[in-house]
Formats: structure tokens, C-alpha cells, sequence
């Protein structure tokens, strides 16, 4: 199905907002179960998107990737919402726990993109309803969107959460070497994508992932990958 631009950016809207609030919500709320109260206190323990929107990274960033995508074909749609600050100094065992804390934003995509999956079964359940075809659409795009997010966190690479779970698995001679690298990630992140190695690396992952909820829930990988206007 060929959608236009307008039509894309209405699908992706939501899903998008989800997927990369509800991200860093997650790691705020398991940052406060293991007693850092940091986010709590900023309000970033919180559902409300408003509260972690960045306007670049949530909105303009996701926009620009649609867009190129739209004239010029493929690429990753990803972003990003503001930080959740987290002192990892106060969470009860911080070498541990930072685990947890990490892990949380990416396993939130997961959940997220099961629940997306389901909205895509209904919405293909109700055919001839109104609600089917924009229900589906937004369905794939919400599963699309929030495996992406969740496979490029997971990148071992700081600041990315892969990068602190490798740090908080490594033993600590090593670990303190590997956490040196995050002032420096985000541009190796950035040099990774344009130079297309980051695509390469995350596209198998993505597609395994895509046909593995799809099958969770019964769907036709194909129909999932089409309705995600991936092809």
C-alpha cells in the first residue's frame, strides 16, 4: 500500500511519541525501584509524553528520517527523547543495577511492539470497519518503530543501554575502559549510520525480530512488513 507523506507522518505520529517516551519512562521507574530517586523527583517517572519530549530528537529527527526515506527509499527511522537522568551512584548495588536500569528502556520497545502487534490483529479482524485500515496501519508502524528503537539501544556501545549493560557485565577492570568510550558515542554512532556499517549490523536483527512478533501473534510477516511500508 503506498502511502504519501502526510499519511506517513499520521501513522508514525503515535507510535513514535510511545515508543520513545515510554523508553525513557521505563528507565526512570526501575532507576527508582533500585533507590535512585533522581528522575522521581523531576517528574520524569511519568506516562505523560509531554514530560519527556525533546523537539529534535522525538519530532524533528523522526520527521527529517521519514521524509528522506519517502524521496530517496530505505534507511532507519530512529530518535530520541530527553535523558532520563539517572545517578547511578545511588542505585543499592550501582554495578548491578545499572543493568536493570538499562535493559528497562529497550524490554518497554518490546512489550510495546507485542502490543502494537495486537492492534494490527484486531484491526484485521474488523474488516470493512472504519477503524480496520488505520488501526493496522498505525499497528506496524508502532511494531516497526519500537523494534528499531530496541535493537539500536541495544548496540554495545555508551552511552546506548547495550553499551551499559556491557559495562555492567564486564568485570571492573574492564568495564571502567569501555565506559571511557561515552563521551565519544554518539558521533561513533553517528559515523556508524552514514557510512552505512549501522544499517548493516541492525537490519537482520530488525527483520528477525519483526517475523518473531509476528509469529507470536499469528500474523503474516509479510503483511506486517508491507503494512509497515518497508516494502
Amino acid at each position: 500500500m503506498e502511502l504519501n507523506l502526510v499519511q506517513i507522518v499520521a501513522v508514525y505520529a503515535l507510535p513514535v511519541i510511545l515508543a520513545i517516551t515510554l523508553h525513557e519512562a521505563a528507565h526512570g521507574y526501575v532507576a527508582k525501584h533500585f533507590g535512585d530517586m533522581t528522575a522521581y523527583l523531576e517528574g520524569r517517572v511519568s506516562l505523560n509524553p509531554l514530560r519527556h519530549i525533546d523537539p529534535f530528537g522525538t519530532v524533528a529527527l523522526p520527521l527529517i528520517l521519514l521524509v528522506l526515506g519517502k524521496l530517496f527509499g530505505g534507511g532507519i527511522i530512529f530518535g530520541w527523547a530527553k535523558p532520563v537522568p539517572v545517578n547511578f551512584a545511588n542505585l543499592r548495588r550501582p554495578k548491578r543495577d545499572m543493568l536493570w536500569v538499562a535493559a528497562a528502556g529497550p524490554f518497554s520497545n518490546l512489550v510495546m511492539a507485542l502490543l502494537w502487534a495486537l492492534a494490527v490483529k484486531i484491526g484485521l479482524s474488523l474488516p470493512g470497519s472504519y477503524f480496520s485500515l488505520p488501526l493496522t496501519l498505525m499497528g506496524a508502524a508502532g511494531v516497526f518503530f519500537n523494534i528499531v528503537i530496541m535493537v539500536l539501544n541495544l548496540v554495545p556501545l555508551p552511552p546506548l543501554d547495550g553499551g551499559r549493560i556491557l559495562v555492567s557485565l564486564l568485570p571492573s577492570r574492564v568495564a571502567w575502559r569501555v565506559a571511557r568510550i561515552e563521551p565519544y558515542g554518539f558521533f561513533i554512532l553517528i559515523v556508524l549510520l552514514f557510512t552505512g556499517v549501522l544499517g548493516f549490523v541492525l537490519w537482520p536483527a530488525i527483520a528477525v525480530l519483526m517475523a518473531l512478533v509476528a509469529a507470536l501473534l499469528g500474523l503474516p510477516v509479510r503483511d506486517l512488513i508491507r503494512l509497515a511500508g518497508l516494502s
